[in-house]
């Protein structure tokens, strides 16, 4: 990739990557289903101007999409990082969603893949049973679960979200955020006792991670991802994202007091590695394949 789209991956690594410590601050505060709900409605709001409607059939799979990716992924990614502790160990295991998503895709999709992809799978998973074992991680191992849950959930939405035509990523992104919130706001009543009555104590730190996530995360990220996958296949994109992970595990020993052990870096090495191969194989793959005008 040219300089300058570097210069855009490196921007979106950085804001991905303080997203989880401005999170953490802010779920001390506001229950995590509760800050995922304001997330959206703080990001819906703005969208509800550039919305496209999906093409006729395809609300079912839209909806089914959002309820995957927004209330399932993200409510349970942030229970998981206010459970955890700490940003390094829910920062790597959130990448195994891609190993997940190419296991999906040949289960459900009949996409296949070699023995070097299912190499590169089977690496990854084992670098999660092994960050399992660090200190850090097993004081809250429930976190580790569940963060494995919402990656598994951002894998399934990802799978849907394939046959969708006709929306872009501002569309997917406000239409997410809308079908997103009464479910939200309904399971914080149900699970989060207390959860309005603390959001009006919170302080302007909270509600600055809300606004950072739905406005730096979601739109500036999410947005400029979207740029660069128009110039770029995925797969060529995916592996410099892995920074992100990295650059989140560096903030954490910086700024949020993190002390990973050997098993943490040995670990997560190996879900980063399994998850660059995943995507390594991918980017060969696609360029094997035929352009439609060479044909």
């Amino acid at each position: 990739m040219p300089p300058r789209d570097l210069i855009l991956v490196l921007l979106i690594c950085i804001v991905w990557a303080l997203n989880f410590l401005t999170s953490a601050h802010a779920l001390r505060e506001i229950p995590p289903f509760l800050f995922t709900a304001l997330r959206f409605a703080m990001l819906g709001l703005p969208l509800l101007f550039v919305l496209k409607r999906p093409l006729p059939g395809q609300w079912p799979r839209l909806v089914a999409v959002c309820l995957c990716i927004g209330v399932a992924h993200f409510g349970l990614s942030f229970l998981a990082l206010k459970l955890a502790g700490n940003l390094s160990s829910p920062a790597i295991v959130i990448q195994s969603y891609v190993p997940m998503t190419a296991l999906l895709a040949w289960w459900l999709l009949g996409e296949r893949f070699g023995w070097r992809t299912a190499l590169a799978i089977g690496v990854s998973f084992g670098g999660v049973l092994v960050l399992g074992f660090d200190p850090l991680v097993m004081q809250q191992p429930f976190a580790l679960a569940l963060m494995l849950v919402s990656a598994l959930f951002l894998a399934i939405g990802t799978v849907l979200m394939k046959p969708l035509r006709g929306l872009d990523v501002y569309s997917q992104q406000g239409w997410t955020a809308l079908v997103s919130i009464l479910p939200l706001l309904a399971i914080s009543a149900a699970i989060e006792p207390g959860a309005f009555a603390q959001v009006q104590q919170a302080s302007w730190v909270a509600w600055a991670g809300v606004a950072y996530a739905a406005f730096m995360s979601s739109l500036l990220g999410h947005g400029l991802y979207y740029v660069l996958i128009q110039r770029h296949p995925v797969a060529q994109v995916m592996p410099w994202l892995l920074l992100t992970p990295v650059l989140a595990v560096a903030l954490g020993v910086v700024f949020w007091g993190d002390r990973p052990g050997p098993a943490m870096w040995i670990g997560g090495a190996m879900v980063l590695g399994g998850v660059l191969m995943v995507a390594l194989r991918a980017l060969a793959k696609a360029r094997t394949v035929p352009r439609a005008q060479e044909i």
